[in-house]
Order: structure tokens, then sequence, then C-alpha cells
């Protein structure tokens, strides 16, 4: 079979690998026992940003054909999926019936078994946690033969945001989220700077809150943000237009991106007159808007192919995360953004609840930032790795899901439960066949 060259979704670094796409999930198994010399890594819908879902020279086993199961328990909100489903899929399977899924990352277009190797987490992560803190069981193929685990198994836990190393997931027991309608009640405030965004923020008890924060102002106006804060909309909420069907999934079909883009599109000028423009358009203040589940959560799936925006060379997407009483470290990161005139598109600033029990899952208490930055500055570089050394002693960490250039020396420091990891990982994986990119570039498996 033909290589096929892959990148995740930020399209860097590719590499080539034989892409298998088996439709069962003893197929899955068989490839797992004769992997060959340069291993196998399972690929969903390829939304990791960086190189876990990579391979090079080896083989990646494209798991969308093995749907597998999409069952619910309409009283308990208990759901049996299988990991190639979508979280696109089980929302509208499952969102009619007064089900919501209990963590989303920023798009729908997710399998359930990478959502589970990268332990996704949402708005809602101060209150509800990472998603495998809803999971009470998971059906994983391993070199070893197929496992069945429950939430506190050593490799529950060492699956739980462990990258895919442990083992393709076949299954994921979900607890749903209990909803009563298809909306959401979004309050809405505008900051002047960093310290009102922070302070608010530290404030909010909405189960739902992020901030779109502006990391080209500097000055007075650094940190400048817009919160938006949410709860699901009770059916009293709604306008009478909607309540005859409250549960309905209201979606427009995503508007196509440009086949192709110039590389000088996104650029500092471009972003700089969008992010004022973004910041201008929203409100000072306002409480209690209807929006559509899609609208809050998944704003870019309205655009197919969003990532080509970034033009042939791509763009990187970078989160850090420093523990609360680190907020003199968040300032001086933000600092060194925005005075290094970082070009990012996509800002967010978030808090976290404590953090899970999956040794390399990445949240942890305290304050999250995410952006998405083109590739082409020839100061990104040496930046980001001033901005690493400043997380990396301040306890926090980046994630794992969306890197590409992290140094490997600092992944010990940044994720210090990765020994205890490895005695797991290996015990179901004693010959390596589980391998990516990503786990040679940092040395995850050494």
């Amino acid at each position: 079979m033909a290589s096929e060259l892959l990148t995740g979704w930020a399209r860097t670094s590719p590499s080539a690998a034989e892409v298998l796409r088996p439709s069962s999930a003893d197929e899955v198994v068989d490839i797992l026992g004769a992997a060959g010399r340069r291993g196998v890594i399972a690929r969903g819908l390829g939304r990791g940003y960086g190189d876990c879902a990579q391979n090079a020279g080896g083989r990646v086993i494209d798991m969308t054909a093995v749907a597998g199961r999409l069952d619910l328990d309409p009283d308990t909100g208990l759901a049996t999926v299988g990991g190639g489903r979508s979280i696109d899929e089980v929302i509208r399977a499952f969102l009619a019936r007064g089900w919501f899924v209990p963590v989303t990352p920023g798009t729908r277009q997710v399998t359930m078994g990478g959502a589970v190797a990268a332990d996704v987490h949402g708005k809602n992560h101060h209150r509800d946690g990472s998603l495998t803190a809803h999971v009470s069981g998971l059906r994983l193929a391993t070199p070893v033969g197929v496992e069945e685990l429950s939430a506190g198994d050593d490799l529950f836990d060492a699956t739980a945001g462990g990258m895919g190393l442990t083992g393709v997931v076949l299954e994921v027991d979900l607890q749903m989220t209990p909803v009563q309608s298809a909306y959401m009640a979004v309050d809405t405030r505008r900051t002047t700077d960093l310290d009102e965004t922070m302070a608010l923020m530290a404030a909010d008890d909405h189960r739902y809150s992020v901030a779109w924060i502006d990391c080209l102002s500097t000055g007075r106006r650094m940190g400048r943000s817009v919160i938006t804060s949410g709860e699901h909309a009770r059916t009293d909420q709604l306008p009478p237009g909607l309540r005859s069907d409250p549960l309905r999934f209201r979606t427009s079909g995503p508007v196509p991106s440009p086949p192709w883009a110039p590389s000088g599109l996104l650029n500092r000028a471009s972003i700089a007159a969008f992010n004022e423009a973004w910041f201008r358009h929203a409100p000072r203040q306002e409480s209690g808007r209807i929006q559509g589940l899609g609208g809050f959560f998944h704003p870019l799936d309205g655009v197919r192919g969003w990532n080509r925006l970034y033009g042939a060379r791509g763009f990187l997407q970078y989160q850090l995360v420093v523990p609360f009483g680190e907020e003199a470290t968040l300032r001086r990161v933000i600092e060194r953004l925005s005075s290094g005139r970082c070009p990012s598109f996509l800002g967010v600033l978030k808090t976290f609840g404590p953090a899970g029990a999956g040794h390399l899952s990445f949240p942890c208490a305290g304050w999250t930032l995410a952006l998405d930055v083109p590739v082409g500055p020839s100061m990104l570089g040496p930046l980001l790795d001033a901005v690493d050394g400043e997380v990396a002693g301040a306890g926090g960490r980046v994630y794992l899901a969306k890197d590409s250039r992290l140094r490997p020396e600092l992944v010990e420091a940044m994720y210090p439960r990765l020994e205890e990891w490895r005695v797991v990982r290996d015990k179901v994986d004693p010959d390596r066949v589980l391998c990516s990119d990503l786990a040679r570039r940092l040395g995850l498996l050494e």
C-alpha cells in the first residue's frame, strides 16, 4: 500500500505513513498484532493540531470507518459510543432526547477515541472537569489484547490524555448531561485590560465561561477581552417561536473557506484590524441572550476548512496552563506575546478546575491561554521557547494534543507523572508497538 502524507489540523510538520482503514474492531486488533518495525498509531478526524496522529515511515489506523455503537439509556443518560463516532454524531443522536455531551472542545469534529486520548476540556472545566471525568468505562485494543477498563484503573488513567499511546479506544461509556433545550442563555462583558479580565473570570460562577483576549494590545489596553459566559437555556427562557421544538439542533451548513489562501492573508496588520473590529462589535455588557449550541461552543465549525486561511505554511496552536498563584507568570507571558507583536487571530483565556486522574492529562487548577499563530515570523520560535521556560518554571505545561515544537527536555518538568505513565504503558505494550511522531520527538517512550 502506498504511503500518504499526513499533517495535523495546523498543516505543519508533514510526514508519510501507510494508512490502514479497518471496518471492524477485529481488524484493529489484527493490525496491532502486525504493526511492523515503525509501529502504529490511531487517527480519527485529524483535528489534533500537531503531530500526535502521525507516524513517519510506519502505519496509521484511520478509525473513522470503525464507527461502533451509539446507544443511550434515556432514563439515566448513560451512553455507549464507538471510538470512531464523532462528538457531532453524539450530539445529533441524543440532543433530541434531552441529553448533551458533558464536555466539548471547540469543535464537534473530533472522534470519541481521540477525545479520550487527548482528555479534551471545554468552557466548563472549572465546574465539570475534562471529558474522562464523565467516562465510567473504556474498551481498549492494545498490543496484548482487548482490555475492559473502569474509571480508576491504572490503564484507564494512562489512557486518559495518553495521546493514543496505550491502545486504540473502541468504545466509551459516557455520562451525558440533561438539558431542556438546544440553546444557551449567554452573558457578555467587555473588559478594558488584563486586570479587569482576570478579576471577572476569577469571580465568574457560570457553568461555561471563556474570554477572547486581544494579544496584540499593549500598554494600558493589554489583555482587553470579551468574556462570554453561559448556561443551558431552560424552555421558559426561549422566545415563543422556539418553544414548540426546543431540542431541535439548528445548524446551517458550513461556509467553505477558499481552497487556497495567500500566506500573507492573516498577518499582524490584518489580525490587528480583526481584533479591533471584534472588540468594538461586542456589547459592553449584555445578559440572557439566547444562542444556539453550535454558535456558542463550535463557532469555527461554521467555516469548512478554516485552517487553510493561514496559507500553505500553516499555523501553530499553542496552549499553556499555569497554576493559580502564578498570575504574575501569566501576565509576563502575555506581555511577552504582546510586546513581541505575536499575531494571534484567536486568543482564548479560561480558568481550569482541579486536575483529573489522567497521568498526562493537560488541565490543572489554574489559568489556561490558547493562541493560533501563523507560521512565518522569525521571532516566533525563540519567543515561544522563552514562554515554555516560564511556564515550566511556574509548574505549568503545554497541551500535547496541540503541540508541534516543544523541547523534549521540558516534558518531564511539565508532566511530573510521565514516569508513572511509562510504567503502566509498557505493561500493555512491552515491544513499543504504539508510536507516533509526537512520541519520538518528545521522547515519551524512552
